[in-house]
This record gives C-alpha cells, sequence and structure tokens, in this order.
C-alpha cells in the first residue's frame, strides 16, 4: 500500500485531530465575512490596512515598529542582512535544523553571502554554553521558539534570560525565529512583551498558528525597521496589494491569540493517548507547546496501511504522511480548533483500535 493512499484517507476526513480546518477558499470567504467591501486596498506598502495592522502588532510585541511581509523567509533573510550590514560581519549563529539552514535552499548564503556558524547538537535546544563557547564572531544569534524539527522542544526561560544577557553584553543581536512564538506562552507562563523584550527583533508567522493565508511580521526598533521596508522592496515583497493576507492574518489573529492555552492543554492530553500505546512514543514527552512528533518502532510500510485503514472506518484524521527514521516512522502534529470538535469518546475508541492493530506487528 503507497503512502499516498494514506494522504488520500487523510484528506476524506471530515474530522481531525490537528490544525485549525482544511486550508482551502474559505479561509479567505471567511475572514472576509464581517469586513466591509469599500475599505481601501494597501499599495505598494502604503495606506491604512497595512499600516494600522503592523502599529497593532508593534504595540502587542512590545517593540516601536513592526512591517508586515508576504513570507517570512523573506523577512528573517532581511533582518539577518540588516544585523550582519551594521556589524560589518557576515556570520550569524543559529541551531543545525534552523528553517534558514534546511528550507530555504541556501537562501541566506547565496543572495547575502552570510555564513551559518551552528549551534548545539541537531536533537536538543541551544543552551548558554552553545552560545557561550562560539570560537567565531558573530553579527547575530537566532534562536527559534519552539525548535519545530525536535518536536517544538523549548529552552528554558532562565535561559533565554542568560543567552539575552550575554548577547547584549558582547553586542551580539539576538533574533526571535518566533512563527510560532505564540504557541510558547502557557509553557513560560509570561506575557509576549515580556518574552519579545529580550529579542533585539521578532518575527511571526501569520498563517502557522494563527491560521492565516500567508504572510508574517517582523518588529524592531524604528531604524532597523525601516532598513527593513527598504530591503522588501529590494526583495519585491512590496506587492501592489498585500490586503488579503493582512485582512485575514488580522481576523485569525483576533480569534486565536488568546486560544493557545488551550491548545496547549488538549496538546499533552492527546500526547498522553500516543504514548499509552505501546510502540508509540511522542517528543517531547510531555509537549511544551500545541505541537509535538509522533513516533513508531515499526517502518513506514508496516504503519501506513495501519493509519490509513483507522482513518478510512472512523472518520478521524491523524495523520497524511509518515517521515522515515533510522528506526521506525514519525510524524508532526500541531493542535488548533479541530481537535475540540471531536468528541472524547471518539478518540479514546480511535487509539483503542490502533494499540488493536499495532499488536498484530509484534
Amino acid at each position: 500500500m503507497s503512502r499516498s493512499k494514506l494522504l488520500d484517507s487523510y484528506e476524506q476526513t471530515t474530522q481531525q485531530l490537528a490544525g485549525h480546518g482544511p486550508r482551502n477558499v474559505a479561509v479567505l470567504k471567511d475572514a472576509f465575512e464581517s469586513i466591509d467591501g469599500k475599505v481601501s486596498s494597501d499599495k505598494y506598502g502604503q495606506g491604512s490596512v497595512i499600516e494600522d495592522f503592523q502599529k497593532q502588532m508593534a504595540d502587542f510585541l512590545g517593540k516601536e515598529d513592526a512591517v508586515f511581509f508576504p513570507s517570512g523567509t523573506m523577512a528573517q533573510q532581511i533582518a539577518l542582512r540588516i544585523w550582519c550590514d551594521e556589524k560589518n560581519c557576515k556570520k550569524v549563529a543559529y541551531h543545525p535544523l534552523s528553517h534558514l539552514e534546511i528550507h530555504e535552499e541556501d537562501g541566506l548564503k547565496k543572495l547575502h553571502g552570510i555564513q551559518s556558524i551552528l549551534l548545539a547538537d541537531k536533537d536538543r535546544v541551544i543552551e548558554l554554553e552553545d552560545v557561550t563557547s562560539m570560537s567565531e564572531e558573530v553579527a547575530c544569534v537566532l534562536l527559534e521558539l519552539p525548535q519545530r524539527e525536535i518536536g517544538g522542544q523549548l529552552p528554558s526561560y532562565e535561559t533565554l534570560e542568560a543567552i539575552s544577557s550575554y548577547c547584549r553584553e558582547k553586542d551580539i543581536k539576538l533574533h526571535l525565529d518566533g512563527a510560532r512564538i505564540l504557541e510558547c506562552l502557557p509553557y513560560y507562563e509570561k506575557t509576549i512583551k515580556e518574552l519579545c523584550q529580550l529579542f533585539d527583533s521578532v518575527y511571526l508567522s501569520m498563517y502557522k498558528g494563527i491560521g492565516g493565508i500567508a504572510g508574517a511580521i517582523l518588529a524592531g526598533e524604528r531604524d532597523f525597521i525601516a532598513q527593513s521596508k527598504i530591503w522588501k522592496k529590494r526583495h519585491g515583497g512590496d506587492l501592489i496589494s498585500l490586503y488579503p493576507y493582512i485582512l485575514s492574518a488580522e481576523t485569525y489573529f483576533a480569534q486565536r491569540k488568546n486560544r493557545m492555552g488551550d491548545y496547549y492543554t488538549q496538546a499533552k492530553e492527546l500526547a498522553l493517548h500516543f504514548n499509552a500505546c505501546e510502540g508509540i512514543f511522542t517528543i517531547p514527552e510531555v509537549p511544551v507547546t500545541n505541537m509535538f512528533h509522533v513516533h513508531f518502532n515499526e517502518t513506514p510500510e508496516k504503519i501506513a496501511p495501519i493509519l490509513t485503514q483507522a482513518q478510512e472506518i472512523m472518520n478521524l484524521g491523524v495523520s497524511g504522511y509518515l517521515r522515515k527514521e533510522k528506526q521506525g516512522c514519525s510524524f508532526e502534529i500541531s493542535i488548533g480548533d479541530q481537535y475540540q470538535k471531536i468528541p472524547q469518546q471518539k478518540v479514546k475508541v480511535f487509539f483503542e483500535w490502533l494499540e488493536e492493530k499495532l499488536k498484530t506487528l509484534r
């Protein structure tokens, strides 16, 4: 059975454990239902639609200014370029599994000539010692919170404070890859402003945890944002209009920014179900955000038919893919609005069925 059947079975379910629901045109349609059609469009980065939202996000994050980008990839490369130019140093440090390192076709290096210094082992988060022991001068350290590729793990808040203090003492800029930073707040028990004050620049995705169409916010001091707007134009990011992205982002941001605590609680509950099944474990074992990775001890070829059958029989989507690991396979799950819509009895029955099927593989 091919894994394409797994994807088909997942997409045909009407109830799914993860996410906010299907990413189809309804995401835009629903966002625009309450918006006056006479609202004026933005134009090349100007106009109240974009300027008001940028101010709202700057205030929310506790920064002087902010700019809306069509993508986080563009926003973060530009942020690091500005910090490198300021210090006249073309080196930045970040985790080996940073998005910039493994998902952007070396954009930072090819477009900006910036060299990456990799910190920490790939299977753990960056700690203070990783930063203080750097042997090379860098312009900026980037921290991704949470660290997606290792299951959404987080360093302690005390570690963040120590890294921030060290970087300021050594005149090293500290950038937050906070695509999912709102999801970290329940674990840290801090406000977004308390967290962001530790960083010189902050990136927040408008589509990942928030569920908009696309786009990102980059926030920092006014001079930094003024420079980022110039680079945005150089990158072709000043589209004639970005309002579909901005208005949907504003709508879903308002709806979901205060739900992260619920998603976090539900993720811990769901992880318990997975870990109770022999042959399955999660990373982290106890989630620290609404995200975690589910690992099976068996190969994708053995697990895919079981998940496919489960999804078809129970109309409950778990995953549309399996990633092969050195031992077994895995997938990622992020809790959103969908999980609370599923009756807990149905979830219980699903895992009872799954565990029985896994026993046949022993």
